[in-house]
Order: C-alpha cells, then structure tokens, then sequence
C-alpha cells in the first residue's frame, strides 16, 4: 500500500458512471484533476460510454491524442481527465458541446448546448480568503482560484465565469428564493427554489427545496449548488424534466405510455 492507488475495479466505481458489473474486472482511475474523484466521469466513459465514438480505450486515447476534445476551453489529451459537474466539453471535429449536470436518479448526464451558453460555466463558491499580501481571493467547486473578487459575493454563492478569460461576469447569492440543484446525496439532481435555510450550531445545516411539481425535500447545505436567481430565469439551459423526480408509479405509467404510442 505504498504510494497512490494507480487502478479501480469496476464494482467499486461511482453509479453515476452507469457501469455494468459484468463487463470486465477494472474501471479507468480518472487522473489527479480539478474535480474530486467520485464527483467526476473521465472523458474516457464520455467518448466510448456515452457518446458511442469509440469502441475501445485505444481509439479514445487517439482521439484525445489528436486534440478533439476540450474541457472548459481547454485541450485535453488525457483519456482519463476528470471532468465534473458544470464542465462544458467540446469535441470540435462533430462540432458537439455539452454540459455535464445529474439527472434525477443522481447519473451524470451530458445536456447538448449551443450558441453563447457554451462560452461560461457556474462556479460554486467553496472558500473565500486572503493572500498574505492581503489579496482577497475566492476558491471554486472546480479548483480556480480568481482573485479581487466582488466584495458581495461570499461562500456557498454561486459565481458566473467566462471560460476564455476566466473573470467573474456576475454572481447568485445563495439565499431563500433562489433556483438550486443538489449536486451529492440521495436528492442528487433535483431542482428547486430554496424555501428555507435553517443553521444548527454545532451540526449541518440543513436547507429546504422546493421542486417544479410542489414536492418539498430537505438536504444539507452543502449539497445545494445555486443555479439562478429565481425559478424563472435559470443561469443554465436545463434538462427536459427540469429536475423533477418521479415517483416509480408515475415512472411506471410514462413507460406504459411511451409503449402504447410505439
């Protein structure tokens, strides 16, 4: 046990990955990054997994070799490149950019975007600090530092960063009002208007969400990403069930629909 662990088998990778138990014994370790390791899909699972342009990790370690593929702007080369919640990836050849948020059920999903959306990303404030040169700087859900930060931001709000320069264009604060998304725990992927904030001294505190079809949840504050000012005006384009869950009857009852207009 000497050193980083340099493998993962496949029964101990993140669900969110969606990787069958079956189909072999390893899972790609994603490298060192800027996303913690079972908050991230590697771009290896996005080109071959999800997106079906490769057959095997050869061919995707090609396709990054050739410099297809950029993450928040950036070229990747890295098959096994971290990308996390909020990153946008861009593969320039199909002329394809996504975003990567969670579905309901708590998945990594790929959201297809275009246009202006694709030049900025969300940032969720993680620390606010200074330099010992008394240089205020705040630090990011995504591991950017950006210094003089807007002195009404603080932590826990989420910041608008222009992926090409890196500046703050505007910012949300994270308050009662607010349209969220829960990015870790079982309410993973849910979007809602936050309702309450309530703080225990001494213990988490626990903030309350209120969902598109009335469904009220409860999570920690910590696992509440703010994503608009208000329920109206999203700072993001969103998935197509806006991040309400389903019950397993009503899941059932669409299935049963889709069948019978198929």
């Amino acid at each position: 046990a000497r050193g980083p662990k340099k493998h993962l088998k496949r029964v101990n990778a993140p669900k969110s990955w969606m990787l069958g138990k079956m189909t072999g014994v390893f899972a790609p370790r994603p490298s060192s990054g800027a996303h913690p390791m079972r908050q991230s899909l590697p771009l290896i699972l996005i080109l071959r997994d999800r997106l079906k342009y490769a057959l095997t990790g050869q061919e995707t370690k090609m396709i990054c070799m050739q410099k297809h593929v950029t993450v928040d702007g950036r070229v990747r080369t890295d098959s096994t490149y971290p990308a996390g919640y909020m990153d946008v990836v861009s593969i320039r050849k199909s002329n394809d950019t996504f975003r990567l948020l969670y579905d309901t059920k708590g998945r990594f999903t790929l959201h297809p975007i275009d246009g202006s959306e694709k030049t900025y990303k969300l940032c969720r404030v993680n620390r606010m600090q200074l330099t010992l040169k008394k240089v205020p700087f705040i630090g990011t859900h995504d591991g950017r530092t950006i210094r003089y930060p807007d002195p009404l931001i603080s932590v826990n709000d989420t910041v608008k960063v222009d992926i090409a320069t890196g500046k703050i264009l505007e910012h949300c604060k994270y308050e009662v009002g607010a349209l969220a998304q829960v990015t870790k725990g079982r309410n993973t992927g849910r979007i809602g208007v936050i309702t309450s904030i309530e703080k225990h001294e001494g213990s988490f505190a626990i903030t309350t969400v209120r969902d598109a079809a009335g469904h009220t949840f409860a999570t920690r504050l910590g696992n509440v990403f703010v994503i608009g000012k208000s329920a109206d005006e999203p700072m993001v384009s969103l998935p197509r069930q806006r991040g309400v869950k389903l019950s397993i009857l009503e899941e059932r009852n669409m299935r049963l629909r889709k069948m019978q207009q198929a």
